[in-house]
């Protein structure tokens, strides 16, 4: 069972040290503990420090690129590396990293696939009244939208099995937490919450610059992955609301009519009538829509199964020396060396049709592709 605590930074030099060193090395239930570190295009000596303190992976983008890009990058970067579960935390030491054994706890016992830190915002003192009301509706808002039941929706202290990790795909260019708990509670994974402790705050931050900000991106992020899961019954409710709004004036304009009074009330009825257009062209774009994610599932499904094939492929090239081999060969290499692994086994007991018969894939790259 491997571990890795990914850390994506952006221009963390002076708090990077201090939340590599709270990170435990060693683990009841994990065989290895690796720290990746995610340098998101910084311009001071964060990936320096990273190696300079011994972490055992480092991953650069060239310029930057924003959290969500970040935590995307690590999540594909752990996954080649064999992570059987995946801790992110902040660079900024924001949360305890001697709280990793409570978060990847239900993980282990097989509860639970993804596991969101709760730092009981209520009690915090680092965060004003305004901002404690502000993050409880927030995570009420995801929690009504995703189906889920976390507390604390925006925090980033997260433990993903590599499961999760492989039906992820974010999207967002914002951030990751909102739209990952939609994703994941729309495809019903099993997601829970754990308290966790939190360090005192180092630095203000980075990823709005005002409240307002900060709403009108996470409303934004929440209404297109809303729509995105949930097409039909989104489009719906806004179609229902043009459809009341515009029964109104077409109402007074009947009322009217039927008094022997429409006279003069034609606006009424012109206005009322393209709020009417307008609520069942969106009922049908909400139709049209729910059709297309049908294709989006389909192609979800088709993107984790090629992870799973990328990754077996990866891990038997490197297992058969041939790593550096196109994809055509690489296959051929696999298959040739399959009866020499001592995990292998045919698929069946009858014997070879002929010269052609290709020999059995190995276990290994059957057990991912199920």
């Amino acid at each position: 069972m491997k571990l890795i605590v990914q850390i994506p930074c952006f221009n963390e030099e002076d708090t990077l040290p201090q939340t590599v060193a709270d990170i435990p090395r060693t683990i009841e239930g994990i065989e290895r503990v690796e720290i990746l570190v995610v340098d998101d295009g910084s311009s001071d000596r964060t990936a320096e420090v990273a190696r300079a303190l011994g972490v055992d992976h480092i991953v650069r983008h060239k310029r930057n690129k924003g959290l969500a890009a970040s935590f995307r990058t690590g999540l594909d970067r752990c996954l080649a590396l064999g992570a059987d579960i995946i801790v992110n935390t902040d660079g900024d030491n924001q949360y305890a990293g001697a709280d990793i054994p409570t978060l990847i706890g239900p993980i282990l016992e097989g509860r639970a696939d993804i596991v969101v830190g709760d730092r009981q915002t209520s009690g915090t003192a680092d965060f004003s009244p305004a901002k404690k009301r502000l993050q409880f509706v927030g995570s009420w808002v995801v929690r009504k939208l995703s189906n889920t039941d976390i507390p604390d929706a925006v925090s980033g202290f997260r433990a993903i099995s590599r499961e999760a990790a492989l039906n992820l795909n974010i999207v967002s260019a914002f951030s990751y937490t909102t739209e990952m708990l939609i994703q994941s509670g729309r495809k019903r994974m099993a997601i829970t919450s754990v308290p966790v402790g939190t360090n005192p705050k180092t630095r203000e931050s980075r990823l709005f610059r005002s409240i307002p900000s900060f709403i009108r991106k996470s409303a934004t992020t929440m209404l297109r992955m809303y729509s995105m899961y949930q097409p039909l019954k989104a489009f719906f409710y806004i179609g229902l609301v043009l459809i009341l709004i515009g029964m109104i004036p077409v109402g007074r304009f009947l009322l009217s009519y039927a008094l022997g009074e429409g006279q003069g009330k034609i606006q009424s009825l012109v206005l009322g009538g393209a709020f009417l257009v307008i609520g069942l062209t969106t009922f049908l774009i909400g139709l049209l829509a729910d059709l297309i994610s049908f294709n989006r599932q389909l192609l979800e499904v088709t993107l984790e199964k090629v992870r799973r094939i990328e990754l077996a492929l990866n891990r038997s090239a490197s297992a058969t020396g041939s790593s550096g081999l196109g994809l055509a060969e690489r296959i051929a290499a696999i298959e040739e060396s399959a009866a020499d692994w001592p995990d292998s086994e045919p698929e069946s007991n009858a014997p070879a049709a002929g010269p052609s018969a290709r020999a059995p894939l190995p276990r290994r790259i059957r057990s991912d592709r199920r």
